[in-house]
């Protein structure tokens, strides 16, 4: 069962976000079922921020339904306000006349849509059957890299390729968009593999806590970046990675008939650019190449 809260969807049953273990929670106001966390986990919340921030929105979520349930005449002007330690903190004072910076909101996922050119991203049979074929080179291209050990996907996105990385290792998926992770939840489930998955930006997201990676694919990513800011960001993915580690780096080939991501301005990367980049960042058997019309993959290790 799921029960939308403010923050993530209530679940009933689910794979607790930071260690894996499955968990049937006893009732609809339990804090695992809201923070999908075990309850080991939330008793040690207090040591680990991305605990403690799951446990301060199920707590919020919590408060809100509660707040919800109450009648108008009790939840008026004369009721107690919430004080907790998860009440929101009050507005920052500014200057007559200045305004809020505007939010920006994280960037959304690549749906399945895209990947399999479906609905709104069909651009006839001819294309999509050649789209087909090399998404199929390259995720077996992927699979044959023999990556093993702690690997980081600092995109996951709807999760397409994270459950082959989580059959060859132990994967810890990062991702922006708290909606797509729940589809990539989903994704692993059905694959019968677990992940570390976990909200977060994809070049300020820190090393998980185990230590360096020893493999990181980077999947679709580098085409956000420009000019200069490709050397930053692909020392941004070295530095995740253990000496020996290795960074997959699979993105987009300019594609006239409708290839770029929705709504995402898009760079393409020309393979010698991308091989330079990693050259100045100190990696070493360096490989780059296509696999075709859509796709440029390269390899490389730290």
């Amino acid at each position: 069962m799921e029960r939308e809260t403010a923050s993530s969807p209530y679940r009933d049953r689910f794979d607790c976000l930071w260690c894996g273990t499955a968990w049937i929670t006893r009732g609809p106001n339990d804090l695992e079922g809201l923070a999908q966390l075990c309850p080991a986990c939330v008793g040690k919340a207090g040591d680990n921020p991305f605990l403690r921030g799951r446990l301060r929105r199920a707590l919020a979520a919590r408060a809100a339904a509660t707040r919800s349930a109450i009648p108008a005449d009790v939840s008026g002007s004369h009721a107690r306000p919430d004080r907790s330690s998860t009440a929101p903190a009050p507005p920052v004072a500014r200057a007559a006349g200045a305004k809020p910076a505007p939010r920006r909101p994280p960037p959304a996922a690549f749906p399945d849509d895209w990947f399999l050119r479906r609905g709104a991203f069909e651009r006839g049979a001819i294309h999509d059957t050649a789209w087909a074929a090399e998404l199929d080179i390259v995720t077996r291209w992927v699979d044959g890299l023999g990556l093993h050990g702690r690997l980081v996907e600092p995109a996951a996105g709807v999760g397409f390729f994270s459950p082959l990385l989580a059959d060859a290792g132990e994967l810890y998926a990062f991702d922006p968009d708290a909606d797509a992770l729940d589809r990539a939840r989903d994704r692993l489930a059905a694959h019968g593999v677990r992940a570390h998955l976990h909200p977060g930006d994809a070049w300020t997201t820190p090393v998980p806590d185990p230590g360096p990676a020893d493999g990181v694919l980077a999947a679709f990513l580098l085409g956000r970046v420009r000019g200069a800011g490709l050397d930053a960001a692909i020392e941004s993915l070295r530095d995740r990675l253990a000496p020996g580690g290795r960074l997959v780096v699979l993105d987009l080939l300019p594609d006239p008939d409708g290839g770029p991501p929705p709504g995402i301005p898009w760079t393409w990367h020309a393979p010698p650019t991308l091989e330079a980049s990693l050259r100045r960042a100190g990696m070493a058997a360096v490989q780059v190449g296509t696999s075709g019309r859509f796709f440029l993959r390269a390899t490389a290790l730290r």
